[in-house]
């Protein structure tokens, strides 16, 4: 399998059309047939904007959260078209990937 982690970044409280954004990239996925995506909230981070900690609640809804999925890259080039087109501009990865199942 030519398989990639595709990596997707929003802050935790960003929304489009009314929906969390990571709640929206998680039914897109699912619509184009994705077998399975996973989303994964950071305690702290760093980037254009300055640091958040998630400590501080007054920084409730700015961390980042990354949307992860494990696709063939075909798969990943169609999500990242299906974001285009809804208008996101959105931070993304696209890494090789090994995937397997440990067994003795």
């Amino acid at each position: 399998m030519n398989a990639v982690c595709l990596q997707v970044f929003v802050s935790e409280a960003s929304r489009h059309h009314g929906k969390l954004s990571y709640e929206w990239l998680l039914d897109a996925a699912q619509t184009l047939g994705v077998s399975g995506g996973s989303v994964f909230r950071a305690i702290a981070g760093f980037g254009r904007h300055g640091r958040h900690d998630a400590g501080f609640f007054e920084l409730a809804g700015e961390l980042p959260v990354v949307v992860e999925f494990f696709v063939e890259v075909e798969m990943a080039d169609r999500l990242l078209q299906v974001i285009a087109d809804a208008d996101l501009k959105l931070v993304y990865a696209k890494l090789p990937a090994d995937i397997g199942v440990t067994a003795r």
